[in-house]
């Protein structure tokens, strides 16, 4: 009888052992393109550890010039269905390829979740595909931003983009939201259009257009001018020319403290503060208020593309070990606000142009944060159910 048992309780965790050994695949850019969903897919691995060294996550990261590299990305995502204990694959920033890639690994095993990030392509193609997708809150943002921006006391506030992200429904339709919300709290809205840092171009290019013009807009519409840029890449040179020449800066697409601060102001990270947001937050305070930023420049206070890359990372491992709904919002919020103590967040479903809910899709929101000032409540807010209607 004894043996008998013994047998019992070895298969019992036998089966649990085999149950626990799975992969999470974890696609992300690299640190020129997109630093926090890289440092955020380098979390998890230390969370979880390496699947190379028997851990659970399989980081890979997609090109650069992803646009000219569409089938290399879509290669790369698809790759890691072919690992027979992949049971998920977290996109950190679902670029164009992203709802290719996921069509493939639906062909190829249905059992494998799919989680993506901050999607660029159509929402109506992205939550056909995914299990799950989150993206910062560009309806609510739409509004919230431009009445940050009139709290810290600008009077115009400009939109800088590039065809490409207009042809985005969410950034495009952000963007007419801030042209309504800043007709309604009076502010002039101001559409500037600069180079697209995928294009012949560059990185550079683009980032160095932003600033040579910034001076000129500051002469031509006043420092009282607030400024917004859809692309990471030339947050930092407008960073830059805000903090030496005036103007006003809300907050980042991709908002973070890491997010073009640290190059425009010079700012270096020791090895007791990479990863430590409050001590991030902390240091690029210090640094704006000393260049004299202080109450003109703002953040949120933990880095959006990390803690979603490291929330969603954990919340696919959760929902395979318990069994869960993916879609299941308390357990998603409570996993971001593990990773972001003392941050306020807010959001809700993505409802689509035809006014149907995605149970799928959810837009999130972090309270913005003014160095010199403070948090600003915006996530207290309540958003004029207006600007939810606006297309």
């Amino acid at each position: 009888m004894k043996k008998f048992l013994l047998f019992v309780v070895m298969l019992v965790m036998s089966v649990a052992a085999l149950a626990e050994d799975f992969h999470i695949g974890v696609v992300s850019g690299t640190v020129s393109q997109s630093e926090d969903g890289l440092r955020g897919a380098e979390e998890l691995m230390r969370l979880y550890g390496s699947a190379d060294n028997g851990g659970k996550i399989v980081h890979v990261t997609y090109p650069d010039n992803f646009m000219q590299e569409m089938e290399t990305t879509i290669t790369q995502i698809v790759g890691l269905a072919d690992d027979p204990k992949m049971k998920a694959i977290v996109i950190t920033e679902a670029i164009p390829g992203t709802v290719e890639a996921f069509r493939r690994v639906r062909e190829k095993r249905e059992d494998i979740l799919l989680f993506a990030n901050s999607p660029h392509e159509d929402p109506e193609m992205i939550t056909e595909v995914s299990d799950l997708v989150l993206n910062p809150d560009n309806v609510a943002r739409g509004y919230l931003i431009v009445a940050a921006a009139k709290e810290m006391g600008a009077k115009k506030f400009m939109h800088i983009s590039f065809p490409r992200h207009m042809s985005y429904e969410l950034l495009s339709r952000r963007r007419d939201i801030m042209k309504v919300a800043s007709k309604d709290l009076g502010l002039e809205f101001i559409t500037m259009t600069a180079p697209d840092p995928v294009s012949d171009v560059g990185v550079a290019g683009a980032q160095q257009f932003i600033l040579e013009k910034v001076p000129t807009w500051l002469k031509q519409y006043g420092t009282d001018t607030a400024f917004f840029a859809t692309n990471d890449a030339q947050t930092e040179p407008l960073l830059k020319r805000i903090a030496e020449d005036g103007g006003y800066f809300v907050e980042a697409d991709l908002p973070s403290p890491t997010m073009g601060y640290p190059g425009a102001l010079g700012i270096k990270f020791d090895s007791t503060e990479k990863g430590n947001w409050p001590k991030i937050l902390d240091k690029v305070e210090e640094s704006v208020i000393a260049k004299g930023g202080s109450e003109r420049m703002g953040t949120w206070a933990y880095s959006y593309n990390f803690a979603v890359a490291v929330a969603l990372g954990t919340h696919a491992i959760n929902t395979i070990e318990n069994d869960e709904d993916p879609t299941d919002e308390d357990a998603i919020m409570a996993t971001l606000e593990k990773y972001t103590p003392g941050a306020g967040w807010n959001g809700s479903n993505y409802t689509d142009v035809d006014g149907i809910e995605q149970e799928n899709f959810f837009l999130l929101y972090q309270d913005t944060y003014v160095f010199g000032r403070g948090y600003l409540n915006m996530t207290d807010l309540e958003v004029p159910e207006k600007y939810f209607d606006v297309q």
